[in-house]
């Protein structure tokens, strides 16, 4: 019996092989299909409808109401074509009815091959009103009337692109439900029972072959069944990652709380609440001979950065070493600013590495932290170099941890010996999304702002108004205030109808020609980037015209307005990022929404939560709802799976009781070896995590 091995059985080969491997599909089909995210006869399997057609069957069309997709049987007539190339019209007649077909760009001699003259067939399709009769364009079908049954009652709709038909997706589809095979349950029976699930393969052959629209739903049992596979598959193999992780015994860090004694009788405010619960959870985790891999996320200006601090000088104070991983030099300098002004203080040795560090600068640094001289190293990529050796790193800091890959995350954490690890997110995401993506992870939220920060105001104009936004910040710019300018494309797009940030910036130099002006984007190089993001922050630039590359992070106390042009285009957590920019300084700040066009009513909703609430959670859960889970998250970020089935918020009842039960089976069966511990390894497998098995632990 495996126990330990990653490879996946040999049964599972026909599941796993390459869409070409169907019959019918050449080259240009398996490209196409690729687009829907099929490349195995698996991913064909999780393919799985949305909505379907009704086909009802009429004996006559006295009853129909049209337009009406129906299935009825026709006497073929006649035919007709007034003109050649062009539509051929093919008469046919349904007891006192009579019935057009039309096909355009089809040849007259197979025409009447399928439908001969003076016979009778069964067809269907969608009939409409054309001038004084009734018409059907290219019918679905045409069979004889001995294989009317042929034609289903309800047909099924599937996702298709250019070069995929439906009827090529159903040929191939069911070759692809002939290769699924039976698996032992690996659901616990009692969850199986509650919701009267049927097994695995009877869901997949009872959602591919639905009778009406009610199974084509979410809460279809098969469907639902499915999902909850998905799930419970990914919260076993963050399950399995924690319990490896927590298995690993690290050191006992246990601070003389001297340096933070001084650190809090230097600060000039108070800390937080649920700054003050995050240090204590982090000092536990520091303290317990369990390696911590804890998430610290916060909403925009919640002092996360301190947090880390004080958590850095209990490493330091044991006498270890303690890096901060930024994902930007210039996200890596504000933290090395904020940080080292704060050590000067109790005489602590931070420094910055960076990737431009050369000759003998960048010597002297790779010797203090060798030596241990560098108590507090902060750096981008630069930190887990091969070049770059720690005489005792033992605390890892990884900020916005979802711009760095796994193996990225894991490099740094290799440069110590069972190095603890905290990461850090300011993008407040919904509880059921936190459980999904950090389910490995322990957490702490800063959910509180500083007494001290006035909320941004917010406004939300129609760009009809941007000579009155232009005559407002024309005093803002002669008051020597510093503004963020936001657009949501590059280029000029006729079709979306979106001022480029280009274009805006041409117009705004010649409207204000006394002011010094940059842009930002992100086809421009991270070094020209930062060159412009430093003489803002410096005040060299008074305004800032931007993409959304100044999303995350980047602190300008001295900015104080944001501008963000076509913010409908944008998602609800994303402008709350963009907002967040400014607000950081003593003097109040505002945030002007333009908006082009009519709004929809999700639009609407959107502007006017965020005009409403400064909350990051609140507003987080407001945009899970209007826009789902993908877009909350951005599924390109690093380590996001994108659900086959699953629907985060149609399914989110089943996300907890599939998290309890991995943690349960795990308990009581860490290796995975009992009858149903070796079906999940199956469906981890089936699920393509077979990777986490690496995981268990032999013997």
């Amino acid at each position: 019996m495996e126990t330990s091995g990653t490879s996946r059985p040999e049964r599972f080969f026909p599941l796993f092989s390459s869409i070409s491997n169907l019959s019918g599909v050449g080259p240009r089909a398996t490209l196409a299909l690729k687009k829907l995210g099929v490349e195995r006869v698996r991913d064909l399997l999780f393919l799985l409808p949305v909505g379907g057609i009704k086909r009802r069957k009429v004996f006559d069309l006295v009853s129909i109401s049209l337009p009406e997709i129906i299935t009825v049987e026709i006497l073929v007539k006649s035919y007709q074509q007034t003109k050649k190339p062009g539509p051929i019209r093919v008469l046919t007649s349904i007891r006192k009815s009579d019935l057009d077909l039309v096909f355009f760009n089809a040849r007259l001699d197979w025409i009447k091959t399928v439908l001969p003259k003076n016979e009778k067939r069964v067809i269907s399709g969608k009939i409409e009103n054309f001038q004084s009769g009734m018409q059907m364009v290219h019918p679905d079908y045409i069979v004889s009337s001995s294989e009317s049954s042929t034609i289903p009652d309800f047909e099924p709709n599937y996702p298709l692109t250019k070069g995929v038909s439906k009827k090529f997706l159903i040929k191939i589809m069911l070759q692809a439900i002939d290769k699924s095979i039976s698996f032992p349950e690996w659901i616990n029976e009692s969850i199986v029972q509650k919701f009267q699930w049927p097994r695995f393969k009877t869901s997949i052959l009872m959602v591919h072959n639905p009778k009406c629209i009610k199974e084509t739903l979410f809460d279809y049992p098969a469907r639902e069944r499915l999902a909850f596979d998905e799930l419970f598959a990914h919260q076993m193999s963050l399950a399995l990652a924690r319990l490896h992780f927590r298995r690993i015994r690290g050191v006992s860090i246990l601070g003389s709380g001297v340096l933070t004694k001084k650190l809090y009788d230097s600060l000039p405010f108070s800390l937080t609440a649920s700054q003050e619960k995050a240090v204590n959870e982090i000092r536990q985790d520091l303290s317990s001979e369990l390696r911590m891999n804890r998430l610290l996320q916060g909403d925009v200006g919640s002092g996360k950065t301190i947090v880390a601090f004080i958590s850095m000088l209990t490493v330091v104070e044991f006498g270890a070493q303690a890096a901060l991983l930024a994902p930007t030099e210039i996200l890596a300098k504000q933290h090395y600013k904020v940080i080292s002004e704060l050590s000067e203080k109790i005489n602590i040795n931070v420094i910055l590495l960076s990737g431009r560090d050369s000759g003998l600068k960048k010597r002297s640094k790779l010797a203090q932290i060798q030596d241990g001289l560098a108590q507090i190293i902060i750096g981008t990529h630069a930190l887990f170099q091969e070049n770059v050796i720690y005489k005792k790193l033992a605390f890892a800091v990884i900020d916005e941890q979802h711009r760095f890959g796994v193996h990225q995350r894991l490099n740094l954490a290799r440069k110590g010996i069972n190095v603890d690890v905290l990461s850090m997110s300011a993008t407040p995401i919904p509880r059921s999304l936190s459980l999904t993506f950090y389910g490995d992870m322990d957490m702490s939220i800063l959910d509180e702002k500083p007494k001290d920060r006035k909320p941004v105001k917010t406004a939300v104009m129609p760009a009809s108004k941007l000579e009155l936004i232009f005559d407002r910040l024309e005093m803002s710019l002669d008051d020597d205030r510093r503004v963020f300018w936001v657009c949501p494309l590059i280029d000029e797009s006729e079709v979306l109808q979106v001022t480029s940030a280009e274009l805006r910036l041409e117009i705004i130099e010649k409207r204000f020609p006394q002011k010094k002006i940059g842009l930002v984007h992100g086809q421009m190089s991270s070094n020209d980037r930062d060159k412009v993001m430093r003489k803002f922050i410096k005040g060299e630039i008074n305004l800032l015209v931007s993409t959304t590359v100044i999303e995350v992070g980047l602190d300008v106390p001295a900015a104080s307005i944001m501008i963000v042009e076509g913010a409908e285009r944008f998602g609800l957590a994303q402008l709350h990022q963009l907002r967040g920019r400014v607000g950081r300084g003593s003097e109040q700040s505002s945030c002007i929404l333009i908006y082009s066009g009519r709004l929809g009513k999700n639009s609407k909703a959107r502007l006017e939560i965020l005009r409403d609430t400064d909350d990051g959670f609140k507003i987080a859960e407001a945009d899970l709802r209007i826009r789902g889970a993908g877009d909350v998250l951005g599924i390109q970020q690093s380590g996001v799976p994108k659900f086959m089935v699953a629907d985060l918020q149609s399914h989110s009842h089943l996300l907890e009781i599939a998290r309890k039960d991995s943690q349960l089976l795990l308990a009581s069966d860490p290796g995975l070896t009992t009858p149903r511990g070796v079906a999940v390894r199956d469906l981890l497998y089936l699920m393509d995590l077979q990777s986490s098995l690496a995981f268990i632990q032999v013997g």
